[in-house]
């Protein structure tokens, strides 16, 4: 293993990296950084049981055409399908899949990873943290930090690693304490699904109906395994053949075959507001290829206009989903393009401002406001794409003293010579 400072990445699909500013040398706290990409790793699958072996460079994509044959599924599906799995581990992206099957953290089964000596080290998500060498002489800071993240133990993410299991060393620790290279991965039996698509009218000007659907769906997550929200300001980014339907905004709800006349009939007798001339059914494929365009239409308007998007992927509580919707309300007068989608179910959305170069400095203005008001819900600010660079000065304020400790606790311990993603949140510059 290499001393010299490092950042390792991947398939550079990520939107928390500027990887065009990373990989010219324009930041210039990364200018003397080495650059490796993992994407040129052999790509490893094999089924083990009920459990699939990922190692080097597998995407979302393959993993699950790979599971699929076996007549398996990954339970985890982040937007970016050719996003690396490994690189997923290493900042715990949970996708729209979480309302049914969880967390990508608790699908771990076990992983490997390369420290500091360049050895490769197994980690057990069977077994607790605090029985690795590294913790027994301070049970004391681990114990502290544990209990700070209690308060958001029903998230996706807080913004900090959760530490309780070995696994979770490196999952969420976006590389600062070594490089994942494998991951063996819990998956489901195949299930054929159906999609129940909800016509609403545009949030901005009422969501009850939005709510209706999200205090319908909560006790109904054996058999909805998704329940997504894609905003009218969304679609109209993606050619008018590939629109599902234009003018409102959509939720759709991946349900469950032998499930979808149960779910459909209690969602029809919750809903006040919504019509059964609302509800419709969409074809697999179509829904799929209408999920996955989206947020890449829109990456491609930015690129356009020569931005690196601003924005968000806020997780509250459910008591608290009003109050973020109504921050969000605010800022559809001030002047900048934006768009909402994501992971309704969970109360966890993305906001994206689509600013022109002379909005940059507003929007990112806007975000901090954001950022703070998050704190004060207690709501997690980052739920699953990672911290990377470009949030960085955002999650200061969310770290306590036992945070700081324990970040330079672990680089210690783990990465003595500050080899691994240097820059990273953990780093002394950061905290």
């Amino acid at each position: 293993m290499s001393e010299v400072p490092t950042i390792y990445l991947g398939s550079q699909t990520s939107t928390v990296i500027p990887y065009e500013k990373v990989l010219a040398n324009e930041i210039a706290s990364l200018s003397n950084i080495s650059k490796v990409s993992l994407a040129n790793l052999k790509p490893e699958m094999k089924m083990l049981g009920d459990e699939v072996l990922v190692r080097g460079a597998v995407t979302w994509k393959d993993l699950k055409e790979f599971c699929s044959s076996q007549a398996r599924e990954v339970m985890t599906s982040p937007t970016e399908e050719l996003a690396l799995v490994l690189s997923g581990v290493a900042t715990s992206a949970t996708g729209e899949r979480c309302f049914g099957y969880g967390t990508l953290r608790d699908q771990i089964k076990s992983l490997k990873y390369v420290n500091a000596q360049g050895e490769e080290v197994i980690l057990d998500s069977e077994r607790e943290i605090s029985k690795l060498d590294e913790f027994k002489e301070n049970q004391e800071l681990l114990k502290q930090y544990q209990e700070s993240y209690e308060a958001y133990s029903r998230f996706k993410n807080a913004p900090f690693p959760r530490l309780e299991y070995e696994t979770d060393l490196m999952t969420g620790t976006e590389g600062q304490l070594g490089v994942v290279t494998e991951v063996i991965l819990r998956t489901a039996s195949k299930k054929n699904v159906q999609y129940i698509f909800i016509a609403l009218p545009k949030w901005e000007k009422n969501y009850e109906p939005h709510m209706e659907v999200f205090y319908g769906v909560q006790g109904m997550r054996e058999s909805i395994i998704s329940c997504e929200l894609i905003d009218e300001n969304s679609t109209k980014f993606l050619p008018e053949e590939e629109r599902i339907r234009s003018g409102c905004d959509l939720i759709f709800l991946e349900v469950v075959n032998e499930k979808f006349e149960e779910v459909y009939e209690k969602l029809l007798i919750s809903f006040k507001t919504i019509s059964e001339e609302d509800i419709f059914e969409v074809p697999a494929p179509s829904v799929r290829e209408f999920r996955m365009n989206i947020p890449r239409y829109i990456f491609e308007e930015n690129q356009k206009m020569g931005v690196v998007k601003k924005g968000t992927d806020v997780q509250v509580k459910g008591t608290q989903f009003h109050e973020l919707l109504d921050f969000y309300r605010g800022w559809t007068d001030i002047g900048i393009g934006y768009n909402l989608f994501g992971h309704f179910g969970d109360a966890h959305l993305h906001f994206n401002f689509m600013p022109n170069q002379d909005q940059v400095e507003h929007a990112q203005n806007e975000l901090e406001k954001l950022y703070k008001k998050v704190e004060t819900m207690s709501g997690s600010p980052f739920a699953e794409h990672g911290i990377g660079l470009i949030k960085k000065k955002f999650i200061n304020s969310y770290y306590q003293d036992i945070h700081r400790k324990m970040f330079k606790y672990l680089k210690k311990k783990f990465d003595s010579k500050n080899i691994f993603f240097p820059s990273g949140f953990m780093s002394e510059d950061s905290i």
